[in-house]
């Protein structure tokens, strides 16, 4: 049986993973559930896979933050610490991630093989060209995407989907959090 895999994102309405301007994380909208929601989550067995740019970007916040920062979040403090996979041809070792193993390649190659031999789920967070190469090689079982109230249609930066095949989505799971905020996890299937 091989692994799950959960391409795990957040988005704008306008499908946008990030703002420019004076957005803060989370657009300033996250509220208490959602960040019990996201403990949660993490707080179960998996393997983070990221690609270089999301980790770059994860390391260079979390060494730039205190531990009093929103940053710091103790979701974001457990995903640090769980045992994580980069995929890159660029970085080289050691990754300042406490259980990171670097490996060098094909992420569908690399994804391919770590859904066959691990033991746990794997999660993305981030890493937006990687996943979208995973969706159109048919290694993504989940993706979830948490919708923020908010149109950055001027600020917007990291389109989320721009460039990727078309999929067929079935939802197969939703909540509201904080009355505002929408999780939406979806089973891709490649439209041909």
């Amino acid at each position: 049986m091989t692994a799950a895999y959960t391409f795990d994102v957040f988005s704008s309405l306008d499908g946008f993973g990030a703002a420019g301007g004076n957005w803060t994380g989370y657009w300033g909208k996250q509220g208490p559930e959602l960040l019990a929601h996201r403990l949660a989550q993490y707080g179960e067995e998996q393997r983070m896979v990221f690609g270089a740019n999301t980790y770059r970007a994860f390391a260079q916040m979390l060494a730039t933050s205190t531990e009093e920062s929103d940053v710091r979040d103790p979701w974001v403090t457990r995903m640090r610490n769980m045992p994580a996979t980069v995929v890159s041809t660029t970085l080289e070792g050691p990754l300042d991630w406490p259980d990171a193993t670097l490996v060098s390649g094909d992420a569908v190659d690399v994804v391919t093989r770590l859904k066959e031999e691990s033991a746990v789920p794997l999660r993305s967070h981030g890493s937006l060209s990687m996943n979208r190469a995973l969706m159109a090689a048919g290694l993504v079982d989940q993706v979830q995407v948490t919708l923020f109230p908010v149109i950055t249609g001027r600020t917007g930066l990291d389109p989320i989907f721009q460039g990727a095949a078309d999929f067929d989505l079935e939802l197969i799971e939703s909540r509201t959090l904080d009355g505002h905020i929408q999780e939406l996890i979806y089973r891709p299937t490649l439209h041909v």
